[in-house]
């Protein structure tokens, strides 16, 4: 008994669960914050390396570096842009309908404090208060990571469209702006209690935001850039279509964290929109696979990763707000429509045909973007809407949202549609007043090499490059010291390239 007492006697170590540890304050629920921060990295690795493999690995070999590279710097150049004043003009104190308050989120008091949406608050008639903002239960900083991860891919994206010929300084001046002063704008109007929101407009985790701006962007980008060398056009093989396989399985996986960290919290809306992202992803797989099989007589792979994309593309805008059977109805849509604007329609319009958009980002996040909208416009019940929405009684036309739901949703399309054309236009023709916006023609004709001074791959020896403008015999010294001539296929053994082959 002596010992039982002086055990109870002693004072509590220090520990992870004390009610007053500092770094763990009242409003923190860990639970919530673990989530947040795994659903951020998620998304980050859809990008790096996901899409940086993927573009990589989808372009012909001698763009491999470039285009993994405007990945890349899309990316590292989103994140500072993004602390130092882009944030808060997506999430911030309104200051216009669709745009917030400029400001950093760099200094300490700013991101330890509770998280916060301050333009998020819903009034209904007489100005009464209906939803209250969305304060989530982590600090700000675990929000401006999570959001700057939907930032960078929507760049990321866009990049998709100019890959095999964009000057790549014209690039690296272009991320910023149009993050800035295009991003921002749509993800404060659909998610920051901008206009759209407040008008009821339905956009889960970015239909909108992220695969409409960036398929309009991409395909107007894609315009005043100009086209890729014709025989680039006419011929883009993939590199390596194992390594694209494995950046788009990046990709998939990655969705999880895209779409079960949107409602800002470990519940059952993120459950059930993982769920449906997986099931539209895996359903329009197999019917854009099926319509390949049926009109071209064999499976696609490109095609597969294609139908892949489409189908994370179109369940985005409602993966949490619709019920699965839906999903699997949306995945349907997302395999057909996409594949009949890309292989039908794409033809028939001397438009389409001029504009070169590299990776179809038009078709595969445009189309299947607003199709999601559509769709989550006609589904989404009123259930699964009372746990998200911030407007009460939302619901799809499907259960009694009646047919203003629609509109609601088309219109937001229009206004991302025409704010994107109009900005990109902007942006890239100020930079081509001082920045060549596409590559000359003899860089073009090398690719990597004259962009980088770098190649993706060396076929022989230690980096070293065969240069096939020499003669094809070159006369050495031989061991008596009498010239001899070496043969193009001596010359490569000697430099540890026997049994390659090398197409010249």
């Amino acid at each position: 008994m002596h010992f039982a007492s002086t055990r109870m006697a002693s004072p509590p170590e220090p520990g992870p669960y004390m009610p007053d540890l500092p770094a763990v304050p009242a409003w923190l629920n860990k639970g919530d914050n673990a989530w947040q921060l795994v659903a951020a990295t998620f998304v980050g690795l859809q990008s790096m390396p996901g899409l940086v493999v993927l573009y990589g690995s989808i372009v012909k070999k001698k763009w491999a570096v470039n285009s993994a590279f405007m990945a890349m710097y899309a990316y590292a150049s989103t994140l500072i842009v993004w602390v130092l004043v882009g944030f808060r003009m997506a999430f911030g104190e309104r200051l216009l309908p669709f745009w917030a308050k400029a400001g950093p989120a760099l200094t300490q008091d700013f991101l330890v404090r509770r998280a916060v949406f301050p333009a998020t608050a819903h009034y209904g008639r007489g100005g009464v208060l209906e939803t209250p903002r969305t304060e989530p239960y982590y600090a700000e900083a675990s929000l401006v990571l999570f959001e700057f991860e939907f930032a960078a891919i929507t760049l990321v994206l866009l990049a998709g469209s100019l890959l095999g010929r964009m000057n790549i300084k014209a690039w690296m001046a272009f991320t910023p702006l149009w993050l800035l002063f295009s991003y921002t704008v749509g993800a404060f109007s659909l998610w920051g209690g901008g206009f759209l929101y407040q008008w009821g407009v339905i956009d889960y985790s970015g239909g909108y935001v992220i695969h409409l701006s960036s398929g309009i962007a991409g395909f107007t980008a894609a315009y005043w850039v100009g086209p890729r060398l014709k025989s680039d056009r006419d011929r883009f093989s993939p590199n390596n279509i194992l390594l694209m396989i494995a950046g788009g399985g990046l990709l998939w996986l990655g969705w999880a964290g895209f779409n079960g960290g949107a409602p800002y919290a470990p519940n059952v809306t993120a459950s059930v929109a993982v769920l449906n992202t997986n099931v539209s992803a895996a359903t329009s797989l197999l019917t854009w696979t099926c319509l390949d099989v049926i009109f071209f007589g064999k499976p696609s792979v490109i095609g597969a990763v294609q139908g892949m994309m489409t189908g994370l593309v179109c369940i985005t805008p409602g993966a949490g707000l619709v019920h699965t059977w839906s999903a699997m109805l949306m995945g349907m849509s997302a395999g057909c429509i996409p594949w009949i604007t890309m292989m039908i329609l794409h033809k028939k319009s001397s438009l389409l045909m001029k504009v070169d958009d590299t990776l179809a980002v038009f078709h595969t996040h445009a189309v299947a973007g607003v199709l999601g909208g559509v769709l989550t416009g006609l589904m989404a019940t009123p259930e699964l809407c009372a746990l998200d929405s911030p407007i009460p009684g939302a619901r799809g036309v499907f259960y009694g949202g009646g047919v203003l739901q629609i509109g609601k949703q088309l219109g937001g399309a229009l206004f991302v549609t025409v704010w994107n054309l109009v900005v990109t236009s902007a942006i890239l023709l100020c930079i081509g007043l001082f920045i060549p916006l596409r590559m000359p023609e003899d860089q073009l004709m090398i690719g990597d090499d004259a962009a980088h001074g770098e190649e993706a791959y060396a076929l022989w020896g230690d980096g070293e490059k065969f240069d096939i403008t020499r003669p094809e015999t070159t006369r050495t010294g031989g061991a008596s010291g009498a010239a001899r001539e070496d043969t193009v296929e001596q010359r490569l053994t000697s430099m540890g390239a026997r049994g390659v082959t090398i197409q010249l």
